[in-house]
């Protein structure tokens, strides 16, 4: 489905490393064969990434616990707070999505994608997840050369054949072969980038449309959790799978609070805010509250004591009022100060 075959092709200088989510690390990698190079924290905080959904339907196994908006808002969002040029391409046809990467790799650029993890030859765990991005840099006549987390083990390959399911599955959160690239056509601002992120973010989680989002999402999950060890036909499996994908499931930890707050610390060196300290200090506490409800949760599954499920509920309840509390300090910073003022 590849079309005519074309010479092998190898960018080089192009990988991120130690990086533990997926969407951040593939941005970052293709933003640093640019010159540009931020952190991963920062680059999560500028595209606004931070949130909470409870997702749960009948055709679910297990209730999800997620930390972040949705799939490649955050890339989308990053781009424009850094005055880049986002190129998107999406189509249903396998012979376009593969001319459309080609074609860019023969220019000398990098190709970010979302694709269903699952069909990755290097993924020892074979779960369906629509939502995984890589950066990709060359390929030869078998295989893909690609730049993945730390975790799944930085830069590593997978067949050709094998990338193209991939991209194709359909299903939650996939897209239609999507690709993009980034080209910086400024020098961005960065101070004023992370005031506007900050407080864009911030504004989202204080007013979430529906109530399994944001601060009131939490309150939902605090309600629920109690409920797993009789929502799950296999609690030993299920309980200990969302705490290890809260906590390592390219969270950075703590539900991507841990990368939050350090996203907030690096600001603090860049931005002269009050309440921008503040909630730095506020979300280093909250972070490792996360790892509590997720020791718990697991604890739940391997035990089969609702005592660790109530204590769950209990922390979840008031992290529900912290990061409600949190959020409304960082809406209150300044305003960008202009020039002459």
């Amino acid at each position: 489905m590849r079309g005519p075959r074309m010479s092998a092709v190898m960018i080089e200088n192009v990988s991120f490393p130690a990086g533990v989510h997926c969407e951040t690390t593939a941005l970052g990698a293709l933003l640093r064969h640019e010159g540009l190079e931020l952190s991963e924290p920062m680059l999560f905080g500028l595209g606004e990434g931070l949130g909470f959904v409870y997702w749960d339907a009948r055709n679910m196994d297990f209730p999800f616990l997620g930390g972040r908006v949705k799939p490649a808002a955050l890339t989308r969002t990053a781009a424009d707070r850094l005055g880049l040029t986002l190129h998107v391409q999406e189509t249903a046809s396998p012979r376009k999505a593969w001319q459309n990467v080609a074609t860019s790799l023969a220019a000398g650029r990098p190709v970010g994608l979302q694709l269903d993890s699952y069909h990755l030859d290097y993924f020892t765990t074979k779960v369906h997840f629509g939502g995984h991005f890589v950066a990709m840099y060359g390929y030869d006549d078998t295989h893909a050369h690609l730049v993945d987390t730390a975790q799944q083990g930085g830069s590593v390959t997978t067949t050709l054949t094998s990338l193209e399911r991939a991209r194709g599955e359909r299903g939650p959160m996939t897209a239609r072969n999507l690709s993009y690239t980034v080209v910086p056509t400024r020098r961005p601002d960065l101070g004023n980038a992370i005031r506007q992120a900050i407080s864009n973010n911030a504004h989202a989680f204080l007013n979430p449309p529906i109530s399994n989002l944001g601060h009131r999402g939490i309150g939902k999950a605090a309600r629920q959790v109690t409920r797993w060890l009789d929502r799950s036909t296999d609690p030993s499996r299920d309980l200990p799978l969302a705490a290890m994908l809260m906590e390592r499931g390219g969270t950075g930890g703590s539900l991507f609070r841990a990368m939050y707050r350090d996203f907030l610390a690096e600001a603090t060196a860049i931005v002269d805010d009050d309440n921008l300290r503040r909630g730095h200090e506020l979300y280093a506490g909250i972070a490792p509250r996360w790892t509590e409800v997720a020791d718990r949760v697991a604890a739940a599954g391997e035990t089969g004591d609702t005592d660790h499920l109530a204590r769950a509920s209990a922390i979840l309840t008031e992290l529900a009022e912290s990061e409600r509390h949190a959020m409304q300090v960082l809406s209150g910073m300044a305003p960008q100060r202009r020039a002459g003022s």
